[in-house]
């Protein structure tokens, strides 16, 4: 009988990064791994790291070093980083920090269960040396496809096995990234794409993510269709920038035609479409995002700042009045749709009249979800070599008072929506028996919940029609239209945990 071998995913970061942990799992579990969902009873913890900024960094190193300690006085033998901090340090990070046992890039997912198995023997595997994955992948879209000797996490890259163990499963084709889901949320994310072709300056994700490429349509369908047989009910695509969508498959406006065919997989009732880029924004794609049924009107918006000169030091587009047309646009066609977006602070040369102008843009954009980030210099970023850098404390300053802002903003836009009727779908029953949910414009960790006033027992993946009757913060208060026990249409509490 084989040896019994255990491990645990500590994901960190964003929704990309808890997909490659299911793939991750995926292979794991195909390979004879039994996964656990606590890194104490394992005997390899692997934590997927985030890379982006230097508080998330701070938040991956802490998670290893956590892990760590349990090697002291747990089952836990070994301790290994992957992610997008393994990726963009390799062998730098193995010797910042010797108490990781591995650290594991993109490079080597393919073989992830040979790698821990080699560690957790005692072996050791070389981290590798970063590289900038955007000179893997042709500089022509169109010809990205047929690069599949590049390490792409979520896409297509070998064949799947044979006789997949129960809860494992191709997301699609018999070409395709193995996935195993690590809970049983009503709500799952599907990568659209990987890699970024914008050159932002304040930005280090394309140099370790690549170049932009997608995923093909009927991956990404297949994908959604296995998702929503274990349970999924919405569905979020993720990417670095979905409204590039299908440029480097001959069809910019792809994503436009795909959406409907999503929202059209039995089961599913919500699909989201997250990372949108302003200056890519169509008007195609803005009616489809509007009008198309399942489909949320929501709008998470990359606007990063709002001052002309400010956005162009960021190697961007844009300003005040053209988001503001573009936020008037899409309410036009409809008036209920979320928007969110973050902003940075405090970036090289921002001036007070740029802050008032960032300001004068909050103020009148009704955003439903805002994160403000003080500037830092990220390694191997332009704006990092940038001459009129604003003063620490200065930074700190304008991040409290825009923040400050930001609070007082979307509470006031969750009050607008006193009486609107929203869908909800439960997501959540807590211990205290208050059943949660998010309505359409609010989306999974970032925008804010619904709590729904009931005395009936909805089942988890349950969509309801309910009144907004009161707010906390950006969080509504909703009343069910009708009571729970005669709303139809949701999956059994059983359905949601296969």
């Amino acid at each position: 009988m084989p040896e019994r071998r255990t491990v645990a995913l500590v994901t960190l970061g964003c929704a990309r990064n808890e997909v490659d942990s299911e793939e991750l799992a995926g292979r794991l579990a195909a390979d004879g791994w039994e996964l656990v969902e606590e890194a104490a009873d394992a005997d390899v913890a692997v934590v997927n790291t985030c890379g982006f900024v230097e508080a998330a960094k701070k938040d991956s190193v802490d998670a290893l070093l956590e892990a760590n300690d349990l090697k002291d006085h747990g089952r836990t033998q070994a301790v290994v980083a992957v992610g997008c901090m393994a990726e963009r340090y390799g062998k730098e990070l193995a010797e910042a920090l010797p108490e990781a046992d591995g650290v594991l890039g993109f490079d080597d997912y393919a073989d992830i269960s040979g790698r821990l198995q080699t560690i957790l023997s005692g072996g050791i595997h070389a981290s590798h040396t970063p590289r900038d994955r955007r000179k893997l992948l042709p500089i022509s879209p169109a010809e990205r496809q047929d690069a599949t000797s590049v390490a792409l996490p979520g896409h297509a890259q070998d064949t799947a096995p044979e006789d997949l163990p129960e809860g494992v499963a191709p997301a699609s084709g018999p070409r395709a990234p193995l996935r195993r889901r690590l809970d049983s949320s009503p709500v799952a994310s599907v990568k659209l794409a990987s890699g970024c072709d914008r050159r932002c300056s304040f930005c280090a994700i394309p140099s370790f993510r690549g170049s932009f490429i997608s995923r093909r349509p009927s991956d990404v369908l297949g994908e959604t269709r296995w998702l929503a047989e274990q349970g999924v009910k919405e569905v979020m695509l993720v990417s670095e920038n979905n409204t590039s969508y299908g440029k480097d498959l001959g069809d910019i406006r792809l994503l436009e035609t795909l959406l409907p065919e999503l929202a059209a997989v039995d089961g599913i009732e919500r699909i989201r479409v997250s990372y949108l880029q302003p200056a890519e924004m169509r008007p195609g794609l803005i009616d489809v995002l509007t009008s198309t049924e399942k489909v949320a009107p929501y709008f998470d918006l990359s606007f990063q700042h709002s001052a002309p000169g400010v956005l162009r030091a960021m190697r961007r587009f844009g300003d005040t009045d053209r988001f503001l047309e573009l936020l008037e646009t899409i309410r036009g066609k409809a008036p209920q749709a979320g928007a969110r977006s973050n902003f940075i602070v405090g970036f090289p040369g921002e001036t007070e009249e740029d802050l008032a102008e960032l300001e004068r843009f909050l103020n009148e954009a009704r955003l439903d979800a805002i994160g403000v980030f003080g500037y830092s210099d990220e390694d191997g970023t332009e704006a990092a070599g940038y001459q009129n850098k604003v003063d620490p404390e200065v930074v700190a300053e304008r991040l409290e008072r825009v923040s400050r802002l930001a609070e007082e903003l979307t509470a006031q836009r969750a009050e607008e929506r006193l009486g609107e009727v929203v869908e909800v779908l439960v997501e959540e029953i807590d211990d205290t028996g208050a059943v949660l949910g998010r309505g359409a414009h609010q989306a999974p960790e970032t925008d804010g919940q619904t709590l729904l006033r009931t005395d009936g027992e909805p089942e988890v993946g349950r969509m309801v029609e309910a009144k907004v009757i009161a707010t906390e913060g950006v969080d509504l208060v909703a009343e069910p239209l009708e009571p729970l026990e005669r709303q139809g249409g949701g999956a059994s509490t059983g359905e949601a945990d296969r």
